[in-house]
C-alpha cells in the first residue's frame, strides 16, 4: 500500500473500498431507474403466443390482396377483349384498375385508412 491510501494495514479504515462505493451507487441507481421506468410494452417478437396474427400471416394477407386485385382486373379485361373485340384496350384499362384496387385493398387491410363506424347513422343536426 502506498502512503495515500486511507485504509490501514488490514484493508479497513475510515472509508470503504472504492469498489464497494461504486457497487452501492450502482444498486441505488438501478433501483431509481426501475421505479421511474414505465411498465415495458410487450415484445413484438413475443406476439406469437398472444393469439394475434404473425408477421408472416400479415405479409401473406397483404400480398394476396394485391395479387387478387391485379388478377381480377387482368381476367376481366381479357374477358372483355374476347367478348367485345377491343384487343388490347380492355385488358390495359382493367389491368390498371385492378392494380389500383389491389393498392387500395392493401392500404385498407393494413389500417392506413381510419376505420369508419357504419353502425352509427348519419350525423344529426
Amino acid at each position: 500500500m502506498n502512503g495515500n491510501d486511507p485504509r490501514g494495514k488490514d484493508g479497513t479504515g475510515e472509508g470503504s473500498s472504492p469498489d464497494d462505493d461504486l457497487s452501492a451507487r450502482l444498486k441505488r441507481l438501478e433501483m431509481q431507474i426501475d421505479r421511474k421506468r414505465p411498465a415495458a410494452a410487450p415484445d413484438p417478437s413475443s406476439r406469437q403466443g398472444s393469439g394475434g396474427p404473425s408477421s408472416l400471416g400479415i405479409a401473406m394477407r397483404l400480398s394476396t390482396e394485391f395479387v387478387a386485385g391485379v388478377l381480377a382486373g387482368g381476367l376481366l379485361g381479357w374477358g372483355c377483349d374476347r367478348l367485345l373485340g377491343t384487343k388490347p384496350w380492355g385488358l390495359i384499362v382493367l389491368l390498371v384498375l385492378g392494380f389500383g384496387a389491389g393498392i387500395y385493398n392493401v392500404m385498407r387491410v393494413s389500417g392506413f385508412f381510419p376505420s369508419v363506424d357504419t353502425k352509427k347513422g348519419p350525423p344529426g343536426p
